[in-house]
């Protein structure tokens, strides 16, 4: 009889990866109202993969038939027009049916999506304070940040942090010359989190920017973002901290597997 093989989703493969990376770090520990901040981000993150499949082959479809490109269809005016458009347009009755049900379909998922933010919002805004001071910082980066970690204290220091996240630029040498990458191991939602705070700091904090401005001349525009997402990681931990510091509410933790 055959053996069955257990294969391991993307998101356990990353956090194993991370662990690796990450010799001696604690277990994870996570505390019950960050267990339940982890189940609705969990939910989100699927319903938004199940909302972008069905969004990129309803364009197909539209442009195909339609020969137009609908604009953002996560927000109501992008659905309200493609609607009219589907309801007005000459086409099959098996077409139309096809096209309003997938419409149908993002509607309730937009729905679902919406919800599940509300949710997080409220729940992780007692617990993230500081943390969603930082310019880039959701309400849903955070409390991905708070479900992916558990406990921060586990986290002596911002360089452990960095490593576990794969922010921590590593050397790679190359015709005897040593340069740096970013490490391609981590967290890879972690990793993502502080890709994105570190695109919208770009935009709209002045210190990023002039973070930026002065080491790019010396290590580029790669490297001195490289540095950008390195020095996010040590505010987001010192953020952390606070506020784990401030948590009122009795602490009760539970082991999760790496």
């Amino acid at each position: 009889m055959p053996t069955a093989m257990y294969v391991m989703s993307p998101h356990h493969l990353a956090v194993a990866h991370a662990a690796i990376a990450t010799p001696g770090l604690d277990r994870p520990r996570i505390d019950d109202r960050v267990r339940e901040l982890r189940v609705l981000v969990d939910s989100r993150a699927d319903l938004v993969r199940r909302r972008t499949m069905v969004i990129n082959q309803l364009k197909a479809y539209t442009h195909l038939w339609l020969d137009h490109t609908p604009g953002d269809l996560t927000r109501r005016p992008g659905m309200t027009s493609l609607t009219a458009l589907v309801d007005t347009t000459d086409m099959s009755d098996h077409v139309r049916r096809v096209l309003t049900e997938m419409i149908t379909e993002i509607g309730e998922l937009n729905k679902r999506v919406r919800g599940l933010e509300n949710t997080i919002r409220e729940l992780v805004t007692p617990l993230a304070p500081a943390l969603l001071e930082i310019t880039g910082i959701s309400h849903v980066s955070a409390a991905v940040l708070l479900t992916e970690i558990g406990d921060i204290t586990r986290f002596t220091s911002s360089a452990k942090l960095a490593r576990y996240t794969g922010t921590a630029p590593i050397p790679v040498y190359s015709s005897d010359k040593e340069r740096y990458r970013l490490h391609r191991g981590g967290n890879r939602r972690l990793n993502s989190v502080s890709y994105t705070t570190s695109i919208v700091q770009q935009r709209f904090h002045p210190g990023a920017r002039a973070l930026l401005a002065r080491h790019e001349p010396t290590k580029g525009a790669r490297g001195a973002r490289r540095i950008l997402k390195r020095h996010l990681i040590d505010v987001i931990h010192r953020a952390m901290i606070q506020d784990r510091a401030t948590w009122q509410h009795h602490i009760t933790q539970h082991q999760l597997a790496a």
